[in-house]
């Protein structure tokens, strides 16, 4: 929280209203939760894997913690790729074996639990819901981008027969949006605007992943 500061002009005389300046309150800058670097407009995240959230960092902590097990393993830096597979849309059949009752829906694997979870955007944020983890082995199986997932740092986004690796920080960022253009029961024109801009930057960043091939 920043303070003003009120300064008394020499003598302790009081200036005039008329002859003091506007206070100009500067925007808060963002800093690196783990140095205090103030951070640009771009920066990489960190999962706290004790508090399980998502601290933003500097680049040179970020890099600190993209090697497995570093500093013991209590923070993961969040990949920064975003993958498809378009030879692989998702069959219609297969995304009602998952029972979300909605189109569009995020899976990650949450390590605490030993197990993946399933939410979707909601006028309160988040909304998490029970997810049939056979289904989810079965859908593995058959998709190669569903079984590249990395635990905790990255989810599965899916928007109706779209796929996508992304970074889990992508998916509160959207629902974060998304929640304050939300009105009505489907989110309405804005919030929908919102997520075709999303989707159409996935779209245009994406890498085709290449699944490994057992030899």
């Amino acid at each position: 929280m920043s303070l003003r500061r009120f300064v008394r002009p020499p003598g302790g005389s009081q200036p005039s209203p008329d002859s003091v300046a506007p206070v100009k309150r500067e925007p808060k800058s963002e800093r690196c939760e783990l140095c205090g670097t103030v951070l640009g407009g771009r920066h990489g995240h960190l999962i706290d894997m004790d508090k399980r959230s998502i601290a933003c960092a500097c680049r040179a902590c970020y890099l600190l913690f993209t090697h497995e097990g570093a500093a013991g393993g209590r923070y993961r830096a969040v990949p920064e790729r975003i993958c498809r597979d378009p030879e692989r849309p998702l069959a219609a059949a297969d995304w009602n074996e998952l029972q979300i009752p909605v189109t569009m829906a995020f899976f990650f694997y949450n390590s605490a639990l030993g197990r993946v979870v399933a939410g979707y955007p909601s006028p309160g944020g988040v909304t998490e819901c029970e997810l049939d983890l056979e289904a989810w082995d079965r859908l593995a199986a058959s998709y190669p981008l569903l079984a590249g997932l990395a635990p905790d740092t990255e989810a599965i986004f899916v928007h109706k027969d779209e796929i996508f690796l992304i970074p889990i920080d992508m998916c509160y960022s959207l629902v974060g949006e998304l929640r304050l253009y939300w009105q009505g029961f489907d989110g309405g024109a804005e919030a929908r605007a919102a997520l075709e801009t999303f989707l159409a930057g996935l779209r245009q960043r994406a890498i085709v992943l290449v699944p490994q091939r057992e030899s």
